[in-house]
């Protein structure tokens, strides 16, 4: 693969730092905001595995069925990762 030979200004340096700055500044807020959240969440969640359990799952339009405790997946010991 070859790489197109190019040089950048130094103004375009200073921005490109500062842009990736800003950017990690910005995840690092949003990752705060969402473990802020992990208790809501893990709540969130039980919530839902027990409506499934009980109330049940629509398969086909008003067909609902519902989920054994066995087919619960068992949660991961590792942190809760939220896809942004």
């Amino acid at each position: 693969m070859k790489f197109i030979q190019h040089k950048r200004s130094k103004e375009v340096e200073k921005w490109l730092r500062q842009e990736e700055t800003e950017q990690k500044r910005r995840y690092r807020k949003i990752v705060a905001e969402q473990d802020a959240l992990t208790p809501k969440r893990d709540k969130w969640i039980a919530d839902f595995l027990y409506r499934i359990q009980t109330r049940g799952v629509h398969v086909h339009y008003n067909q609902m069925r519902k989920v054994a405790p066995e087919e619960i997946p068992v949660k991961p010991k590792r942190k809760f990762k939220v896809v942004f």
